[in-house]
């Protein structure tokens, strides 16, 4: 960098402008790619801006380069950067740099002038950064504020101006308030008084919401009275918009001025505020919800009075939100936070019971069935009522106490019994059980119920009390596991709550002990518990890796083909899609669990196939230098079948059982996993001759293949064309075939959708220009042309994967 600067930097005081026009186009992209990178430059560069902008032999469109350039330059380096060199020798900032950005602003183009404010916006950054006091940066900005001020009001105030060149203004000057608003003390009011007129206006109204929420969160405090109730007004009005980017726009606005601005803010001048939000609380836009129901929590907080009435208004639409199938991640922590602030607030003549009520009582009906209330929802409303029992710590025991015996009387609805089971883990995770000695004997009780969803509710409830209470509640279930065979699946998913959820250093002294169990049901003859034992030991190798990971891998010595399939399946668990600090240790020793790939039992192979898919998937970087040794058996195991067919009486009649399937799937798997994250290690070519086997597979297989087959084109077209005459068939034999007369409806639909896929692979491989060079594909193309039925398939698939083939490109069929 440092030489290309050098050579560049000489040739901007050129007097060839398609040479300084280029030498801007190459800086601008280095200072866009490698962000901060010409820091140490910058009063070397500084000159042959400033010339560039004042040269009168410079045209309009170098004056735009250079003040793109700078305009990069300065968003792509610290404002500190810039301060050493505003006062240096070469470049007097007062003298040349300043007076050339101004000069710019009063142009008569408006792409000049556009540019030039948005230099401007980030030379004030730079002249007082956010936080620092007239003098604390080595630079005093005051001498200079009068300048760009005037300049900048002189646009601002203008209305015949082009629409760029007006919201750069409006942009600009609000940050001169937000940065030197303590220096603009007589002109604030006036400049206020525009921004409101800005807000007023529908075009320029997205800018002045986000020019007015970068003010209200200066750190200078400016003083918007003045201005606020009748902005207030507007803003609420924005809510009803139907313009998503202004109503989130003007949501993050509130927020800041209720938090930065709350006592100049009165009840009444939130209500028009407020009368728009229950239609913005709505599982048809989450996002939304999500941040009108933060703008609550922080009224609930700063303007508590604010909220007297919205227990009519805003709170059905919450609880109706709560109650949603949808409803999780961030919408989810905006309700939890909203509903703590709201108890704690004491705003409202909605206490804890009657927010408990609210939340609990669609639960309560005899009436209400399962497909009224979706499970989501169970666990949504238990973190609502442990979130506000966190909030009300002196109301939790006599909740426990009522918990407990909802859980007990058998003639309480399911759903009650479901949902106070839940509630019970959630408070338990909080650690706010109290203590109570009777939810164990509950929660046992539970496990023994005819209702599964009642036993999987207790399953969720003891691992999650077992979070929040380690000591008390892990040593219980590590000996109801070996003490209780029948419910040692339920126990094994609190278990794995339990590692999931824990911090290492908590479970670090119970490693030893969870080990040792997990081992001693490895062999379990239920995959299903396997698995989960598999799940639990792979979570808990990564609580410590360097001594568990070794361990891991030695059992693949000792164990059965039960035990080796349990072992691999846990290492697909300790892969995970972010960096974690296993990762080198895995590195280092994934080739050993991926040679059983080679082991004898069918099972063992079929696991270590989706181990290594989950690697290839989540950490390429894992597998990539594995290929060469990996892929042989990859490829054989999907032919493997004509051993593993067998045929099996039922009753009357024979059914064919395909023992290879599975194994063949996850085969397929894997090879689809890797055109997208090691294709530069695979021979497509041969790759291509697998594809080609798939797709006269099983049905499941061949819907994979299609896919492949589509993604190829788009990846490889060169090679996909070279087999094009072999794929061509097994395509065509699937897009003709005909379920015979009498099969039952879903033999029909199964066909449908193979068609429709094969067609969608059709129509990619048509879309490639060279395509119609292939006398068989040619000839399948006007097969699909004249058969009306085959027509309306592919026109169907038409622009889904692969297929957007338009009336100019390809081979036109219509």
């Amino acid at each position: 960098i440092p030489v290309i600067v050098k050579a560049l930097h000489k040739q901007l005081k050129e007097k060839s402008l398609k040479s300084r026009q280029g030498c801007f186009c190459l800086l601008t992209e280095l200072a866009h790619t490698v962000p901060g990178s010409l820091e140490e430059h910058i009063p070397a560069l500084l000159p042959g801006i400033v010339f560039c902008l004042t040269d009168k032999s410079t045209s309009s469109t170098m004056r735009i380069d250079a003040l793109s350039f700078f305009h990069v330059l300065l968003i792509s380096h610290p404002p500190q950067a810039f301060q050493p060199h505003m006062q240096v020798v070469q470049i007097p900032f007062n003298a040349m740099l300043l007076p050339a950005v101004l000069t710019c602003i009063d142009d008569t183009f408006y792409k000049i002038t556009s540019e030039a404010l948005l230099v401007t916006q980030q030379l004030v950054k730079v002249m007082r950064p956010q936080g620092q006091t007239a003098t604390s940066g080595g630079f005093d900005p005051k001498p200079f504020i009068k300048e760009v001020f005037s300049v900048t009001m002189k646009r601002l105030k203008a209305t015949d101006i082009d629409q760029e060149v007006k919201e750069s203004a409006i942009s600009c000057m609000g940050h001169m308030v937000c940065h030197l608003g303590d220096h603009l003390r007589t002109e604030l009011p006036g400049v206020l008084v525009i921004f409101l007129d800005r807000l007023k206006n529908e075009i320029t109204r997205l800018t002045a919401v986000k020019t007015l929420t970068l003010i209200s969160a200066s750190p200078l405090k400016i003083d918007l009275t003045s201005i606020l109730p009748e902005a207030l007004s507007v803003l609420g009005s924005f809510l009803r918009k139907n313009q998503r980017a202004l109503k989130l726009s003007t949501l993050a606005c509130l927020m800041v001025l209720v938090t930065h601005h709350a006592a100049s803010i009165k009840p009444a001048a939130l209500e028009p505020v407020l009368s728009e939000i229950p239609p913005l609380v709505d599982e048809s836009d989450m996002h939304v919800s999500q941040v009108s129901i933060t703008l609550l929590t922080c009224m609930a907080k700063a303007c508590p009075s604010s909220l007297a009435k919205i227990s009519s208004s805003v709170l059905p639409g919450v609880f109706k939100l709560i109650h949603s199938p949808l409803l999780q991640g961030g919408a989810l922590l905006a309700i939890l936070d909203f509903l703590q602030a709201l108890v704690t607030s004491k705003a409202t003549n909605l206490g804890y019971s009657q927010l408990l009520k609210s939340l609990m009582e669609p639960f309560q009906s005899s009436k209400t069935s399962a497909d009224v209330l979706h499970r989501q929802s169970y666990h949504s409303v238990a973190r609502c009522v442990a979130a506000l029992s966190s909030a009300s710590p002196k109301e939790t025991p006599g909740t426990v106490t009522n918990l407990i015996q909802q859980v007990k009387t058998s003639s309480s609805p399911e759903s009650a019994r479901v949902l106070a089971l839940l509630c019970l883990g959630e408070v338990g995770r909080n650690g706010s059980l109290g203590g109570s000695k009777e939810v164990q004997g509950v929660i046992l009780e539970a496990f023994s119920s005819t209702y599964e969803e009642i036993k999987t509710a207790a399953s969720c409830a003891l691992g999650g009390m077992a979070v929040g209470s380690l000591n008390e509640f892990l040593p219980f279930i590590l000996k109801e596991i070996s003490a209780q065979p029948r419910r040692q699946y339920l126990l094994l998913h609190s278990l794995k709550e339990v590692i999931s959820a824990c911090p290492a250093s908590s479970l670090s002294p119970h490693v030893e002990s969870i080990w040792a169990l997990l081992f001693q049901h490895c062999e379990s003859q239920e995959e299903g518990t396997r698995n989960l034992v598999a799940e639990c030991l792979g979570k808990l190798t990564l609580v410590n890796p360097a001594q568990l990971l070794p361990r891991l891998k030695q059992q693949l010595k000792t164990g059965s083909p039960l035990a080796r399939s349990t072992v691999v399946t846990a290492v697909k668990f300790t892969i995970v899609d972010h960096p974690a600090p296993i990762d080198s240790l895995l590195k280092d020793s994934i080739g050993e669990f991926l040679k059983t790939l080679q082991d004898s039992d069918i099972n063992v192979r079929r696991v270590a196939l989706v181990m290594f898919n989950s690697a290839a998937h989540n950490k390429p970087s894992l597998v990539q230098g594995l290929l060469g040794t990996v892929l042989p058996h990859l490829y054989k195991e999907t032919q493997i079948r004509k051993d593993l067919i067998r045929e099996v009486e039922m009753g009357p009649f024979k059914h064919t059982v395909d023992d290879g399937l599975d194994v063949r799937k996850a085969a397929f798997e894997c090879m689809y996993t890797l055109l997208d994250s090691c294709l530069e290690g695979l021979d497509v070519l041969q790759f291509l001759d697998h594809v080609e086997e798939g797709l006269k597979d099983h049905y499941d297989i061949r819907m994979l293949t299609f896919l492949m087959l589509a993604r190829l084109v788009s990846l490889c077209p060169a090679a996909v064309l070279q087999r094009l005459d072999r794929l061509v068939e097994p395509l065509k034999a699937t897009c003709t075939t005909k379920v015979k007369a009498g099969s039952v409806k879903q033999e029909f639909e199964k066909q449908e959708e193979l068609r429709r896929s094969a067609m969608r692979a059709v129509a990619a491989l048509l879309a490639v220009p060279e395509v119609e060079r292939s006398p068989s594909m040619a000839e399948f193309a006007n097969q699909i042309r004249s058969n009306a039925d085959m027509a309306s398939i592919y026109k169907s698939v038409q622009g889904g994967e692969g297929g957007g083939m338009g009336p100019t490109e390809g081979m036109d069929i219509s």
